[in-house]
């Protein structure tokens, strides 16, 4: 149990501020029932999200390796598991996912030590930045670098607050953890 001033908002005590939001993705995982503590964030926040979930130039695939090495190195528990399941519904195996924990090879190297650099260099070196440009395409690289942003973001709230791993989440890494992944 949660002792979280923020702790996911119930259907019953749902904003109305939001209530068009609530049968969409910011009722659907207790990441954003956390955020509708602050309703008018939940609102600015659905246009990022949408570009950053659903239409990156990264792809979905692309897009997980992101947030995984993200995830874990911010150390988020709520984030690590639900991308593990959401990489696995991608096909990715596990191996390749716990790859993500240390230093893979080929692409997944290479956005792996993108994302390392943006946490340890808050940026991209002219060298990375190129290399990535000319694997991903230069409008992917900016992907990147929000997915970063936002997944961190995401990181700092869900942290702050202790929110829970959705029950269907957790059931799954119950049911089938990833060797060493953080509880």
């Amino acid at each position: 149990m949660t002792t979280s001033p923020c702790p996911p908002i119930s259907d019953a005590d749902w904003p109305q501020a939001i209530a068009g939001l609530k049968d969409g993705f910011a009722g659907a995982l207790n990441v954003y029932r956390t955020m509708a503590h602050h309703p008018a964030l939940v609102q600015a926040w659905a246009p990022l999200r949408q570009h950053i979930v659903k239409d990156s130039a990264l792809g979905p695939v692309r897009s997980e390796v992101v947030i995984l090495r993200a995830a874990h190195r911010m150390g988020s528990p709520y984030e690590w598991a639900h991308h593990v399941s959401r990489a696995r519904v991608l096909g990715m195996s596990d191996a390749r996912i716990a790859a993500l924990r240390g230093m893979p090879e080929g692409e997944d190297g290479l956005i792996a030590r993108a994302v390392d650099a943006l946490f340890d260099d808050k940026r991209l070196s002219p060298a990375l930045e190129a290399e990535l440009a000319a694997a991903l395409g230069r409008v992917a690289v900016f992907d990147l670098i929000a997915t970063v942003g936002f997944y961190s973001v995401l990181g700092y709230i869900l942290m702050t607050y202790d929110t829970p791993i959705d029950a269907a989440v957790a059931k799954e890494m119950a049911e089938r953890p990833l060797d060493g992944s953080p509880r």
